[in-house]
């Protein structure tokens, strides 16, 4: 009845690092594990970032971390993540485990969320009796959307589902419970034989994918959702504001109609896992003449020429592994009595955050 090769076609095993970051120590793989009965797995109580690191010719190199790291930690203080690690603790940790992993690219995942106290165990709604966990994990990850869709592009679908109202869920907040809403979109999009679906907002203005950004371009002319569609604030979305910037191709913020979505030259998704993925038609209407346009291919060329360090950035955007000063061999970011600390922080009820706020950075 249904295809089912359609709906596993971007489930591939990956090659994984052999080590999990988590509070401070590295672990096996095999080790990384959480109770069954953590508050995360009841109520969805995560944040997480997804970070590519790119093959370079002076080894790996990790697409802004700072910014994807402080995206994070943001995320973890709208939802009153009370924690112990730093920018610079986690950032550390991520160059460490890419370098301890022999991998020259990968995908890396920090992960926070709410477990589960052994000897005080609480299994309410209430968030704050739960300890927090902070693990960070590394595979090899290819094209998200397959190794064709970055020239060929990708047949997509307006969701049935609409993306979630900034007053519900905050969409500034990269969160796990976010996620099941992306999964109702991505999984409507592969059992009528999508490959993505692009959601609407409350209002019925273009939001953005299950989990990627969204551009359109017009008449020379690039236009994306801004943050009041509901959309995640994305670092590589930011990336290519600046790149658009580069080229002197004109770029607007604005509110876009679905029906805008048909008569386009041409479309494109951004995002980590998707980086600049061409859009071939939506729900069986060509966008344009049918595949990647010129303006999305000279934006792609630049973005994956930065990203393999061919050339220079508009910022400080690549962070090379083999180049930094190296932790202690055991830990990252923390020695012998801070990993200590950072366990048992972890593990205690906040009765209250006063540590210093997090300035919480928009991107464009």
């Amino acid at each position: 009845m249904f295809n089912d090769d359609a709906r596993k076609k971007d489930v591939k095993t990956p090659t994984i690092a052999g080590e999990v970051w988590h509070n401070g120590q590295f672990v096996n793989w095999d080790e990384a594990r959480v109770h069954v009965m953590s508050h995360v797995l009841h109520y969805g109580s995560s944040v997480f970032e997804g970070i590519r690191c790119y093959k370079t010719e002076r080894g790996p190199a990790v697409f802004r971390l700072r910014e994807h790291m402080q995206r994070l930690l943001n995320s973890a203080k709208i939802y009153r993540m009370a924690h112990p690690w730093t920018l610079d603790q986690l950032c550390d940790a991520s160059v460490n485990l890419v370098a301890r992993s022999g991998l020259q690219q990968c995908y890396l995942r920090p992960i926070m969320f709410r477990s589960l106290d052994d000897e005080r165990p609480a299994f309410g709604v209430n968030p704050f009796p739960n300890p927090m966990a902070c693990y960070i994990g590394a595979w090899d990850w290819g094209k998200y959307l397959g190794d064709e869709a970055i020239e060929q592009g990708v047949d997509v679908c307006v969701s049935s589902w609409n993306r979630l109202t900034p007053n519900s869920m905050p969409a500034m907040a990269k969160a796990g419970a976010n996620y099941m809403n992306s999964q109702l979109i991505k999984m409507e999009a592969l059992t009528n034989g999508y490959a993505e679906g692009i959601a609407l907002d409350d209002r019925g203005f273009v939001s953005e994918g299950s989990g990627e950004n969204i551009f359109l371009v017009h008449g020379g002319k690039v236009i994306t959702p801004p943050l009041s569609s509901s959309i995640l604030p994305g670092i590589t979305r930011d990336s290519v504001i600046q790149i658009c910037r580069e080229l002197e191709i004109p770029l607007v913020e604005s509110g876009i109609q679905r029906a805008a979505l048909y008569v386009a030259d041409e479309l494109f998704f951004t995002g980590t896992a998707a980086e600049v993925t061409p859009i071939r038609s939506v729900d069986r209407i060509p966008v344009g003449e049918g595949r990647r346009g010129p303006v999305t291919e000279r934006i792609q060329k630049l973005f994956f020429e930065i990203t393999s360090g061919e050339r220079d950035a508009p910022g400080d955007w690549l962070t090379y592994v083999n180049e930094q000063k190296s932790a202690a061999p055991e830990r990252n970011g923390h020695n012998a009595a801070q990993g200590t600390e950072a366990r048992r922080a972890a593990t205690q009820t906040p009765a209250g955050d006063s540590r210093e706020a997090i300035h919480v950075t928009l991107t464009e």
